[in-house]
């Protein structure tokens, strides 16, 4: 389903929503279908009215009138919105599914604290997720593989090597918001993007002891996220990459983010963390891997979901949809993180600007910025990542000679010498792929 269908269903779904107090709570209205895990369901179906008034803390006047076997919208399911006590400073561009960016100047760690990092759901968060239970998860890997593979948790630790790398992880339409025409879907700006420290194993070295067959050319991915609709049969997102993508040495099977477990918004108790690639194929709530003899068709795979047209087409174009080939590796980017936009500076001494890069092929080259609207550029000292994928720390000082207004423009250059252009570029569709200069203001006094 495509992110401007998903918002067409959400008004429907919203017509029969009610409030909950704080909890976040939300559901569909129709069925008795919920999110939340078999236990539960069947203890919330056979509770009365009058015990569902309690849990909400709040009287059901019409209580009467409630089905039997009809749960409350409002214990249901959750959207995750009740968790966004603990981010900071985000900006919500949607409850259901929920989605929050962060502002530039929140990204200016080197690794990027959990507060601090965007939300992408497709979905509602699982019941187990929200519990924090991993107790009895399971990982299936199967498909075009000689020996089909049903993993724990703890077998993950215990039969492969553990490694820790810092890794970006970008949404495909981050910047959407600047194409013109616009185009459906969330309306990102700068801030879908990320790069926390995660933990688990190899794609790779899970992968070879199932032992891919000759015929495998795609993996698919599953997790146990909820349809907005409720209906457990629907499935939420499933993506996948081409097989030598995911044989990659940067690939991971995670459990951790930033030392800790992951957390419920971003994919406990594993996730797929894929770098390079849009973020949407880095699965959350991880739960099976199929090896494919074809290119994976599941959910948002097809269509116009995380695809652009084979060829360039001029802004407005309709592309018919077999015209439309799937998104692989992400652009050049680069973020100015310090100062924030709008900052004032004194006229005449030099000022210290400071940002990331990164690229989807893992490499950034060089690093220029601009404070005469692109006409002059000058080089900005860019240091190493810590590992191949993650962004890379890059710092300029700037002097402004005369009071006045300013803009700071930020290009990275990637190791095939493709560099950011000023303006959007590749309209599409969907919005994709938007790698801009970022710019910010500057306020010579």
């Amino acid at each position: 389903m495509s992110d401007q269908a998903d918002r067409e269903q959400n008004e429907g779904i919203k017509a029969v929503e009610s409030g909950a107090g704080d909890t976040g709570a939300t559901g569909t209205g129709t069925g008795t279908g919920t999110g939340t895990d078999p236990a539960r369901r069947a203890f919330l179906r056979s509770t009365g009215a009058s015990a569902f008034g309690a849990m909400l803390g709040m009287t059901i006047p019409f209580q009467r009138n409630l089905p039997a076997g009809l749960i409350p919208v409002a214990l249901a399911q959750d959207t995750g919105q009740a968790m966004m006590a603990e981010k900071d400073g985000l900006i919500v561009l949607g409850d259901r599914p929920l989605n929050a960016e962060t502002p530039a100047h929140l990204l200016d760690d080197d690794i990027t604290p959990y507060e601090h990092m965007f939300i992408r759901m497709n979905g509602l968060v699982p019941q187990n997720a929200l519990d924090s239970d991993a107790s009895g998860w399971m990982l299936t890997i199967d498909g075009e593989v000689d020996n089909p593979l049903e993993l724990s948790i703890d077998d993950l630790k215990s039969r492969f090597e553990t490694v820790t790398r810092a890794m970006v992880l970008e949404c495909g339409g981050n910047g959407r918001a600047f194409f013109n025409p616009g185009a459906s879907g969330n309306q990102w700006t700068t801030g879908a993007v990320g790069c926390p420290e995660w933990t688990g194993v190899r794609l790779a070295d899970v992968l070879a002891e199932a032992g891919v067959r000759d015929s495998a050319v795609y993996t698919a991915h599953y997790g146990n996220d909820v349809h907005l609709s409720g209906d457990p049969e629907k499935e939420v997102i499933s993506r996948g990459v081409p097989i030598d993508k995911a044989m990659q040495e940067d690939a991971l099977i995670a459990w951790a983010m930033n030392g800790a477990d992951i957390p419920a918004l971003h994919g406990f108790p594993l996730r797929l963390v894929i770098p390079g690639y849009p973020g949407s194929v880095s699965q959350k709530y991880l739960n099976r891997i199929t090896i494919r003899d074809q290119e994976h068709d599941g959910a948002k795979m097809t269509g116009y979901s995380y695809r652009l047209p084979a060829y360039p087409v001029a802004p407005g174009t309709e592309v018919p949809e077999s015209d439309m080939v799937v998104m692989t590796e992400m652009p050049v980017k680069s973020l100015v993180t310090f100062p924030r936009t709008g900052t004032e500076v004194a006229t005449g001494e030099a000022a210290e600007i400071r940002g990331h890069a990164w690229a989807g092929n893992g490499d950034v080259a060089a690093m220029h910025v601009s404070t005469d609207f692109g006409q002059t550029w000058q080089e900005a000292t860019l240091e190493p990542p810590p590992n191949r994928f993650a962004w890379q720390r890059w710092r300029a000082e700037v002097t402004l000679p005369e009071a006045g207004y300013y803009e700071v423009w930020a290009r990275a250059t990637d190791a095939n010498g493709v560099s950011q252009p000023a303006t959007t570029p590749g309209w599409n569709p969907r919005g994709y792929g938007n790698n801009m200069q970022h710019r910010i203001a500057l306020i010579a006094v």
